[in-house]
């Protein structure tokens, strides 16, 4: 592995995080804060090879090494005799791309890669920050803060779940822009009529949720029967064929004010055009639609470990921003609570308000004046 030693030159930062968006990209916002306060700035990642990091970073412009990692199958399976072999040599990888990199500080936002890697810094003496996205805290993080120098965390129940004298509120970090669409614009960019008075936008993450598809795929026509309604509805890449070719010409039937999408390439558009969200509740899309004061209504997807998203919602219900609908409700109640809420546009207004109450447009710059601080005490 040919990484530059570090020689009396500026501060080098080791990022590691992976497996999904919501662990890669606030990791990416944090480095580009990092390079916005200190241009001269080192920085590197972690990754695995066979996971969405892999693009993602040298997308955004930064260098990325290769950490191999195995998650740990719940249930019995003979993928996790493989476990200790895959860590040995995971473990090995993260010393030497810690040693020779010569971090003067490694953050983790999560994932099983990240843990390698942050081991190896506590062995080296590196300080390590991380930084958690859910309001329930993953194992990695649950690991990585029996040692990390500092903790941020971008929900207030997640504080508990830290030592108090690390543990910092800070928010999520999101990508720049995302509040700076306008509306007009929006509605343009989605091909919907301009005199559409209200807009639902629906979305299952940058792969698509069948539940929620299903569950459109019933709701849609009662939905469009209000003639002053648009749809935005993101199917996922896997889906859409399907949908597409179940709703046959609805879209042309109702005066154009259905847009189908595989996926959102720009969501700033997206959240301007929305009255109202229908998605799931990562983190990441939960501190999205605090950012943008989008009302929604969150069907945490009960396939993740832990049931964290379910936490995220109940944490952005008791901000006032949003109302939650579990997937098993889904169906023919689908479109009645949706057009309940559509009708409350006090409601809707009210919870907007709370969303841009609670958000911390802030996140990616504290966290990286906290990263800076600690390279610069480090180096």
């Amino acid at each position: 592995m040919s990484v530059p030693m570090n020689m009396d030159g500026p501060i080098r930062v080791l990022m590691t995080g992976g497996g999904t968006g919501g662990h890669v990209y606030p990791a990416i916002a944090i480095a580009d804060a990092v390079r916005k306060q200190r241009p001269g700035a080192e920085i590197a990642f972690a990754g695995s090879r066979d996971r969405m990091e892999w693009q993602a970073v040298p997308r955004a412009g930064y260098p990325i090494h290769e950490v191999t990692v195995q998650g740990l199958e719940r249930r019995l399976s003979a993928r996790n005799l493989k476990l200790p072999f895959t860590l040995a040599k995971g473990l090995g990888q993260a010393w030497s791309l810690v040693r020779h990199f010569d971090a003067d500080v490694v953050v983790g936002t999560g994932g099983y890669v990240a843990l390698p890697v942050l081991l190896a810094a506590r062995g080296q003496h590196v300080p390590v920050l991380i930084q958690e996205q859910n309001a329930h805290i993953g194992l990695t993080n649950r690991i990585a803060s029996r040692f990390a120098a500092r903790i941020h965390v971008a929900f207030e129940e997640a504080l508990s779940q830290f030592p108090s004298s690390t543990a910092t509120l800070s928010g999520n970090p999101v990508r720049p822009g995302l509040a700076d669409g306008e509306r007009s614009a929006a509605l343009e960019t989605f091909g919907l009529p301009a005199d559409v008075r209200q807009v639902l936008l629906v979305f299952g993450g940058s792969l698509g949720s069948l539940a929620l598809n299903n569950a459109m795929e019933q709701a849609v026509n009662a939905l469009l029967a209000r003639p002053d309604l648009g749809i935005i509805w993101q199917t996922g890449p896997r889906y859409h064929e399907r949908v597409v070719s179940g709703l046959g010409d609805a879209s042309e039937r109702n005066g154009m004010r259905l847009s189908v999408r595989p996926y959102l390439d720009d969501m700033a558009a997206a959240y301007a055009a929305a009255d109202l969200v229908l998605c799931r509740s990562g983190a990441l899309t939960c501190s999205e639609l605090l950012l943008t004061g989008t009302p929604s209504l969150l069907v945490p997807s009960p396939n993740v470990t832990e049931d964290h998203q379910t936490v995220n919602a109940r944490s952005m219900i008791a901000a006032g921003a949003a109302e939650m609908m579990p997937e098993a409700d889904l169906g023919p109640k689908l479109a009645e609570r949706l057009m309940a809420m559509l009708d409350n546009k006090v409601g809707l207004a009210r919870m907007g308000k709370a969303a841009l109450a609670a958000a911390r447009p802030s996140a990616a710059d504290d966290i990286a004046t906290d990263v800076v601080r600690l390279a610069e005490v480090s180096a």
